[in-house]
This record gives structure tokens, sequence and C-alpha cells, in this order.
């Protein structure tokens, strides 16, 4: 899957140069003295980045790359033997800790986002072919028959017990809308667990910062162009941020002139038509900005800008339109800039 690789190129170049891109940890001294320590990793399906500063930076390091494993083996949908996988393999199940953290803050999300949000939506992911890059245009009779596997309603949860049991043969559940915003939180916890007080965390172009720079910046963090994979939209400086980015541009095909991405509306069926290219949330909260960054796409500019205004103590957001607009919520006026045209909503 194609994420904002630009996005961790321009916050951490230096890492990346000196790392070289080779997986295992690397230490040495950064220039304000403190010790770091990095690490290039595969996992989740994407390219992954650690990096820490302090003096447990390495033990730091290699106890979130531990954590990334960990729960990419329970939350891995693809993975017949993860946890979700044998849930959904099975009819049913019985979540762990995380799993029923996620599916609580899925089944929040959904409410909040009137359904956007779907935990059910994997059967119209394999539909599409997007689990395994197998595209394929389903037919609208298709379509029609698995829309009532992915209404949630159709699934029980029991939030004492963890246990998931479904109403309808072929539901399915899929974590993969805020499984990395929740990892790069968990590792965040980590690093403060171990005394980190600075590091960047980048799953897939999920970036997550705590703290600063050790010499007291702000962490610059580029938004991709999601017209063209080789530029930025902007620049965005952030301290103890999330900064998920979500697009069409991230996994398509094409068939017969017409491109059909991954961002799949749990209401129709189909692609997300809503008149957006991509959606950049910021907040506090890994969790919550994978999962609103999807669920914004998918609602359009008017409706995302209205859900932001009630809710704009938490987060902050970017749109980028297919007009080639660019709007930056209030919340950023300070942090973002741009050699492009922009427009500042309150």
């Amino acid at each position: 899957m194609r994420r904002n690789i630009l996005i961790w190129l321009l916050a951490a170049a230096l890492f990346l140069a000196g790392c070289g891109g080779a997986a295992g940890n690397r230490t040495e001294k950064a220039d304000s003295g403190e010790e770091s320590a990095s690490r290039d990793f595969f996992a989740m399906d994407t390219y992954m980045s650690v990096l820490a500063y302090g003096e447990n930076a390495g033990k730091a390091v290699e106890k979130a790359v531990q954590e990334v494993n960990r729960l990419d083996s329970l939350l891995s949908a693809g993975d017949p033997d993860s946890e979700v996988g044998m849930i959904n393999g099975n009819g049913g199940g019985v979540l762990s800790e995380d799993g029923r953290v996620l599916m609580e803050r899925s089944l929040s999300l959904a409410a909040e986002t009137d359904g956007r949000f779907d935990v059910c939506i994997y059967p119209l992911v394999e539909l599409w072919g997007f689990t395994g890059q197998h595209y394929r245009l389903p037919g609208s009779g298709e379509i029609s028959a698995v829309l009532p596997l992915t209404d949630p309603a159709g699934m029980t949860f029991d939030r004492n017990t963890g246990e998931v049991s479904f109403s309808k043969e072929g539901m399915m559940i899929d974590f993969g809308g805020i499984a990395k915003g929740y990892t790069s939180s968990r590792i965040i916890d980590i690093f403060r667990e171990n005394g980190i007080g600075s590091g960047l965390v980048s799953l897939g172009g999920n970036i997550q910062a705590l703290g600063r720079k050790p010499d007291g910046s702000m962490w610059k963090i580029g938004i991709q162009d999601p017209e063209d994979s080789a530029a930025m939209i902007g620049v965005l400086e952030i301290s103890d941020k999330a900064v998920i980015t979500s697009g069409g541009y991230e996994r398509f095909f094409e068939e017969n002139g017409n491109v059909y991405h991954h961002i799949l509306d749990p209401e129709t069926g189909y692609p997300a038509d809503s008149g957006l290219l991509s959606v950049t949330i910021v907040c506090t909260d890994g969790t919550e900005a994978d999962g609103l960054s999807t669920s914004l796409f998918i609602m359009g500019k008017e409706e995302a800008l209205r859900f932001w205004r009630e809710r704009s103590e938490t987060f902050d957001v970017i749109l980028v339109t297919d007009q080639r607009e660019i709007i930056v919520t209030e919340g950023l006026r300070d942090s973002f800039s741009s050699s492009l045209p922009f427009e500042i909503v309150q």
C-alpha cells in the first residue's frame, strides 16, 4: 500500500540517511549529545520507521518494534491465523484487550460519523479485491448482495467479555481503518514509559510525534500532493501530534478509463465520490486521527467542515478537493505553510 512517504522523508531525512533503509537498530549520538536509536522495518503490509532520543532510546525502539509485530499478529484481517482472521473465519469469537479497545473506538466512530466509519466493511473490501491487490470491478448485483453484510447492526459485541458474534453468515470485521493509528499511539506510550521525551513514528506514512526535536525545534511534516507523489502541498510544524492522511491515490486500479480507489462508502458499496482527493487529520490521538481521515474523506468538503466545527477543540484538518482547493482549519494557521494558495476556515 502506498502511504504518505514524503511525510517521513521530510520529517526524518537525517534518520533515513543514517540507517540506509536497513532493518535493525542503529544507536548514535544526536547533535544535542543525546543518544538516538532508530529502525526501519516492514509490518502491517507497509514500511515503517521509528526514531527515539534519550538514555533508553535503543531499548524503547526495540520494544516499539516488538509491539508493532504483536499487534500485527492480532489485528490483520488478511491473516487467517490472527485474532481478527479467526473471528472472521469462525463467524465470531472473543477479542483480546487490544481488540476490545479497537472495537469500542470503532463503534464510537461509527456513531459519531453516521456510519461512515464501518468496522464491518471487510466483505466489500474483499469483493473489490483490495485485500490482496487482485482488483476487480464487481457488478451492481454483487454489491447489493454484500452490502447487508457490512451493517454493524448485524454484529453483537459484549464489552465485558469481548465476545463478537454475527447475525448473518459472511459478516467480517476489519480494524484496518484505525489499526495503524492505534499502533502509533501505543509506540508513543512505550516511548514515554522508557523515559523518551523526543521521538517520531512513521507507520506507512501515519506520523506521530512525541515532544519536539532534541534541539527544541518543531518536527516538520510534509503533506503529499495527492496528484503528484513527488510533490507536497505544504509543510506542518508539530509537536505531540499525530498527522494522518487518507486519499484515493493510496490504492486504486483503472478499468475502462475509470479509476476506482480503496476508500469505500458503506452506504453505496462503491469508492467514495466526495469531491475530495485527500484528508489530513491533526490531533493528539493517533487512533482518532486514523479513523477520522477515512470518515471525512467519505463525507466530502461541506459535511467534513461541519463535522470539524462541532469538534474543533479535538482535531484540525487539511482538505484537498478535486478542484485543487487546499482548505486548512484555523487551528493550523500558525503551523501550516505552503507555496500554493490555500484557504483558512473558521
